[in-house]
């Protein structure tokens, strides 16, 4: 019996991608099977609560997987989206996610989380799914991240939100349409109107 729930659990955890302990519990399967199995070296412990296969090829964007199962109604944004789309240079060194701002901050323990707070259609336009290592993730579009850079210009920096724009028009990973379309979103078309005119 323990080997056929044991089984089950490595269904489980290759179908998910990332399992959790609360993921067994609606199988009605106990949790120590997955410390069972992670001292045989069958499963691999990525984080707090946090569990995949070993054999699993875990990718640039796991830690964006991780904040995803954690915080699962979180979208990435900002700095951590610029990343997943290739429209920066820089390395985050944490993973930022949008919540709605009346939502509850999510109480993360071993991992470096930025929360920031959208709401109405800033926090629900834009939104692309995604997935990664089996786990859904949703990130905003780059038009979108663009338009959120230049509303967040003063955390993050204008010379972000500048190289941000200009990489996603050069790499044509947006329409001019697409970024006025979020600039009037996020309320930051004045902001943004003179560097857009300029790459027009």
């Amino acid at each position: 019996m323990p080997k056929l729930i044991e089984d089950k659990v490595m269904t489980l955890v290759r179908r998910a991608g990332v399992l959790r302990p609360r993921d067994l519990t609606q199988h009605d399967i106990s949790r120590q099977y997955l410390l069972r199995l992670q001292r045989r070296g069958q499963l691999q412990k990525v984080g707090r609560g946090l569990y995949v296969a070993s054999d699993t090829h875990l990718t640039e964007h796991h830690s964006l997987v991780e904040a995803c199962k954690r915080v699962p109604r979180g979208i990435i944004c900002l700095l951590s989206a610029l990343r997943f789309h290739g429209l920066t240079t820089q390395a985050p060194s944490e993973v930022w996610m949008a919540i709605d701002d009346k939502a509850w901050r999510p109480k993360v323990d071993n991992m470096r989380l930025h929360i920031a707070r959208f709401s109405g259609e800033a926090l629900a336009s834009g939104v692309e799914d995604h997935i990664v290592e089996k786990v859904h993730l949703r990130v905003y579009s780059p038009a979108k991240t663009v338009a959120d850079c230049f509303k967040y210009r003063n955390k993050i920096g204008l010379d972000v939100a500048l190289e941000a724009l200009r990489d996603c028009w050069g790499h044509r990973r947006a329409t001019m349409d697409e970024m006025w379309k979020y600039a009037k979103v996020c309320r930051v078309a004045n902001v943004m109107r003179p560097y857009l005119e300029s790459i027009a």
